[in-house]
Parts: C-alpha cells; sequence; structure tokens
C-alpha cells in the first residue's frame, strides 16, 4: 500500500506496538480490525507477518484465505496461511478458538479494541467473574489497539481503500459474545442514555489496578502452609492457593477453589483438583498430588 495513511498517522498515538524494528507476528483474520492492525504495525515501523488461520468451518474459507492474502499483499506484509480442522458439537466457538492459538506464536499480535474489551467484562461478569475476570484483557504490545473502537478500525480500512472480509459467524446469535454485542451493549447504552464502553473499559481499568494489587499481598503467602492460609485475610487466602493451583494451567473454578479452602481449614483431607490432579493436606502442609502418576509438586511449580 504506498504510501502511509493520515489515520493512520492520527491513532497511531493511542496504541501500544513493540519498538520501532521489532519483528511481529499479526493474528490476521482480513477483517476490519486485524486488518487496521497490521496497517497501523506497518506504520509503526515493524516488520509483519500477517498469520491467518482458516479454520474450514464455512464452504467460503478458502476463498476467504485468498482474500485476506490480497488485504496482506496490498499493506505490504508478509502473509501465512493455517489450515486446521475443528470438528462440528457443542462449544464450537471456544474450540475454534483454542485452534486458532494453537496456530499462533504466544506474542502474537491481536486486533482487539476497546469495544472487545468491554464485551469481555460483560461476558465475565455473566460467568461471574472476579477482579480477574472483570480486569479483562491486559493492554501491552500484544493487543496494541485496546485505546481503538471498532469503528476506527472499520474508518481506517476505508481510508486505506481497503475492504475486509466480513466474517457472518460474528453475526451469528448462537454465540455468546454475539449477543453481547448486538444485544446488551447497545441495550444498556439505551439504559444508560449513553455509550456504555467507555465505562466497561474504564471499569476494568480500575480493576486491573486492584487486582495487581491483590497478586503482590498474596504472594506473600506460603500456599503450602495451611497455617498461614487459615490466618490470612480469606480473599488473600483464596488468591494465594488459587494462584498455586492453577499455575502454568487454567485457574479453577469457584467450586473447585471451594473445596480447596475446606482442605485448608481442615474440613476435609484431600480434594480432586480435576485434569489428574489431587489436593492433599499433612501435617498442616498442603501438597498437589498428580494421581495417575504420584508425582508430587512443589509450590510455585
Amino acid at each position: 500500500m504506498p504510501g502511509g495513511d493520515p489515520l493512520a498517522e492520527d491513532l497511531l498515538p493511542r496504541c501500544t506496538f513493540p519498538s520501532a524494528g521489532s519483528t511481529v507476528t499479526c493474528a490476521f483474520s482480513g477483517g476490519a480490525d486485524s486488518t487496521a492492525l497490521i496497517i497501523l504495525a506497518v506504520a509503526a515501523g515493524l516488520e509483519v507477518t500477517a498469520l491467518h488461520v482458516d479454520h474450514g468451518l464455512r464452504p467460503t474459507s478458502g476463498a476467504e484465505a485468498d482474500q485476506a492474502a490480497d488485504i496482506a499483499a496490498r499493506v505490504g506484509v508478509a502473509f501465512e496461511r493455517r489450515t486446521v480442522t475443528v470438528a462440528a458439537g457443542g462449544n464450537l466457538e471456544g474450540r475454534a478458538r483454542d485452534a486458532r492459538w494453537a496456530n499462533l506464536p504466544p506474542d502474537a499480535l491481536t486486533g482487539h479494541t476497546a469495544d472487545d474489551q468491554a464485551e469481555t467484562v460483560l461476558i465475565n461478569l455473566l460467568r461471574g467473574a472476579g477482579t480477574s475476570g472483570l480486569a479483562a484483557m491486559q493492554p501491552g504490545p500484544t493487543k496494541p489497539l485496546l485505546a481503538l473502537r471498532r469503528a476506527q478500525t472499520r474508518a481506517l480500512c476505508a481510508s486505506s481503500g481497503l475492504r475486509p472480509i466480513d466474517d457472518p459467524s460474528n453475526a451469528d446469535q448462537r454465540f455468546v459474545r454475539n449477543r453481547v454485542r448486538h444485544e446488551v451493549l447497545p441495550l444498556l447504552s439505551d439504559v444508560a442514555n449513553r455509550d456504555v464502553v467507555p465505562l466497561l473499559v474504564r471499569t476494568s481499568d480500575v480493576l486491573r489496578a486492584d487486582d495487581r494489587l491483590l497478586d503482590l499481598l498474596a504472594a506473600e503467602i506460603d500456599p503450602t502452609d495451611a497455617l498461614a492460609l487459615g490466618a490470612a485475610d480469606p480473599a488473600l487466602a483464596r488468591r494465594a492457593l488459587r494462584a498455586w493451583i492453577s499455575a502454568g494451567r487454567y485457574p479453577p473454578d469457584g467450586a473447585t477453589l471451594d473445596r480447596a479452602m475446606d482442605v485448608v481449614r481442615g474440613a476435609a483431607r484431600a480434594c480432586d483438583l480435576g485434569a489428574g490432579r489431587r489436593l492433599q493436606r499433612h501435617r498442616q502442609r498442603l501438597e498437589i498430588v498428580d494421581t495417575e502418576s504420584r508425582a508430587r509438586r512443589p509450590a510455585g511449580q
């Protein structure tokens, strides 16, 4: 894409890209947000590879991958295509997301916007999340567009003369995020008589700061010491225990954490943690046991 786009120059100061000259991989669906991502990444002076994951969920997915390759070529970035198979069944959205992330490097840049952040806050609220969930996505180099609005990414595509891919699955009402996007957020904005996206983003920012402080306080507690956990504030004890249990894994749900706290208090000698693991207590010490290999895992590992 010859020349720079004035709108890109206007939006760039609000982005959090890595330093100029860095080599990055951008998750690239070819939609408006990811197209804006690669436009702005080029404007930020980055060496960009646009990685497109074709889930094969629609008959048009191959043609969409070709269109994505054309967009990347017009922006002037390298393009890579990965094809994955996602079987039909329950939780299709989640399994497709997992397949996508399995094919992206852990430091891949994504085109999530402030609108995505607001949706995430509401979705996590519906799941009963605490401060960690309501803090939503962490701003930074891998999510450089979180201060931008979805309308701005679309405007950037238009001003750059690019026609992004319109993914029909974004209108599929089977998916919770789509209902939050198309029904819940507009209704909340109507009730509040204002755009609630900035309010939800501000809430996530406040809770993220609180969450960091609570994590620091909880890190001072030895999660293998049942007496120390029992003497600590319950909120910090649960946080310290959750961090230990979930190290390198998905955090435990509330019911699992409640069972673990029963072990801490001595109301139970052991409990199941799921995924072939068990928490048990012996002489005021806690340990996590692999129920298949019986291998014990020290705290923090």
